[in-house]
């Protein structure tokens, strides 16, 4: 499989105020953290105030002062400063050009006003910071951060003569917004190899054999399987959960030579019977009367028979709506690093405990939940509730007690069959957990803007920007997007993929 590699760590998205309850924990330094992270989300500062309120101001003059400190120190050296000023004035005209072109490449520009006629002011992103994205963050502010820490970085090196040439010009080297990791790594993909793997693969999904796949995968994330695997190039697929073959047939199309493991309670040959359906014939199926659940496999043997000695060589793809804190332990357990989780249900939604519930903590920017009704959090759930059929309301949200994580207090399993309710202290320490063996963690963005699907199902204030925004369209008929019905784009939920290690001592 390809490699991960370092980068700069990335800030999280803003978070609006809550308040949460929790009781003390044992250990000093985890009941440190809580306290301090309910503590500080007590006193945050009320949305209202435009001094204390504006988080990105203080970024933003920092930035400055870090840039003014930096041409001062430039111009000083300089017997005529002139010449300094005007390769300062040189660079700048640069630097902008390099963001025009980089952000039409990040696919970061949008057309608002398109927006606005589509959806009304209140059905927009706009409230993006107020809802909040654990570990996401937006791409084109953390470009625009990137660009010119590069550029200032560029500037001082050119001026120290310790290089004169442009090769130092690292504008095209800020990649993809990332989620929290232990060793700050991320993927090497970036928007422009989407882009490109979309028109590769929108005449590959015409010919899927099961068209009405209800229930099942739509385009985004048949989309993003193929993608990921494509990229990673396992020696050994395995998929938990194949329903009626849709995810096997994906998996083949990205691998055509390369061995499948289905589990799955019933064969997908069951489902030939009543209409399409997908049976590979270089699969080996724990289904039917040979089903065993995947946390039950002996695996040492079974990658023993498929002549597996490297496991960083598999690639696991979770589609079985089980508790997903409980999927990582034992995938952890048998030695496994690359993970695929289909359904990572936003929090107060779905049927399971998932990584994205898990990640919604009050002490990560872009975490935590106000249950008051009269919060800017409950005003802004409440209006975008008239236009996403997924968005939750406040009501929906929190549980008994201001019990906001995972599902209004309860972690969720089995489809919703086996549900355990937990405490705020509880969902802390899984966070804890996680961080602890996560060492890259990538939501697959939407396809495209809700302008150019027509879906109403999921709130793009609860995702990152889509591969394809709205407002352009012609990139969305140039890839040939346009021809699918609507419905295929009704299937998004925040698919992830998480690459992870065994907890450092």
């Amino acid at each position: 499989m390809h490699t991960l590699t370092n980068t700069t760590k990335h800030p999280l998205s803003p978070k609006t105020t809550a308040t949460a309850s929790t009781t003390t924990s044992g250990a000093t330094t985890t009941a440190t953290m809580l306290e301090r992270a309910l503590s500080s989300r007590r006193a945050a500062p009320h949305l209202d105030d435009p001094v204390s309120a504006d988080e990105s101001k203080t970024k933003k003059q920092n930035l400055y002062l870090l840039a003014s400190n930096y041409f001062s120190r430039l111009t000083h050296p300089c017997i005529c400063p002139s010449p300094c000023l005007l390769l300062c004035l040189l660079f700048a005209v640069a630097l902008i050009a390099s963001l025009v072109y980089n952000s039409r490449s990040f696919v970061c520009v949008s057309d608002h006003g398109s927006r606005v006629g589509f959806y009304g002011f209140d059905g927009l992103e706009s409230d993006f910071g107020t809802l909040g994205v654990p570990w996401c963050k937006s791409r084109l502010s953390h470009l625009f951060e990137c660009e010119v820490l590069n550029f200032i970085e560029f500037l001082h090196l050119v001026m120290e003569s310790r290089q004169s040439s442009y090769d130092l010009f690292l504008f095209n080297s800020c990649p993809l917004a990332k989620g929290r990791s232990k060793h700050e790594k991320t993927v090497e993909w970036t928007s422009k190899d989407l882009i490109k793997a979309l028109g590769e693969f929108v005449p590959i999904y015409e010919t899927r054999p099961i068209k009405n796949n209800m229930y099942g995968m739509g385009f985004d994330h048949s989309f993003g399987l193929w993608f990921m695997t494509r990229w990673l190039k396992p020696e050994l697929m395995i998929e938990s959960g194949a329903f009626k073959g849709h995810s096997t047939w994906v998996l083949r199309q990205a691998m055509p030579d390369t061995p499948i493991i289905s589990i799955t309670p019933r064969h997908p040959e069951k489902y030939l019977k009543k209409g399409p359906a997908y049976v590979d014939g270089n699969c080996t199926y724990f289904a039917g009367k040979d089903f065993v659940d995947f946390g039950s496999i002996d695996w040492k043997t079974v990658m023993k028979k498929h002549g597996i000695t490297d496991l960083s060589q598999v690639l696991i793809f979770f589609d079985d709506h089980q508790n997903e804190l409980k999927r990582v332990k034992q995938a952890l357990r048998a030695g496994f690093r690359h993970l695929i989780f289909e359904d990572n249900y936003d929090t107060g939604t779905g049927d399971h405990y998932s990584l994205r519930q898990i990640c919604d903590q009050s002490y990560i920017r872009g975490g935590g939940h106000s249950c008051f009704r009269d919060s800017d959090e409950a005003r802004i759930r409440s209006k975008r509730k008239k236009f996403w059929e997924k968005a939750v309301d406040v009501d929906e949200l929190c549980g008994p007690n201001d019990a906001w994580w995972g599902v209004r207090g309860w972690m969720r399993d089995n489809f919703n069959h086996s549900n355990t309710q937990i405490s705020y202290e509880e969902h802390f320490q899984n966070s804890r957990f996680v961080e602890s063996i996560l060492d890259v963690y990538w939501e697959l963005p939407p396809v495209a803007g809700p302008s150019l699907t027509h879906q109403m199902r999921y709130d793009p204030a609860r995702a990152t920007s889509p591969i394809v925004e709205d407002g352009r369209y012609s990139t969305f008929k140039r890839l040939g997007l346009d021809r699918f019905d609507n419905s295929v784009f009704n299937g998004y939920t925040q698919m992830v993929y998480l690459q992870i290690s065994q907890q450092e001592s």
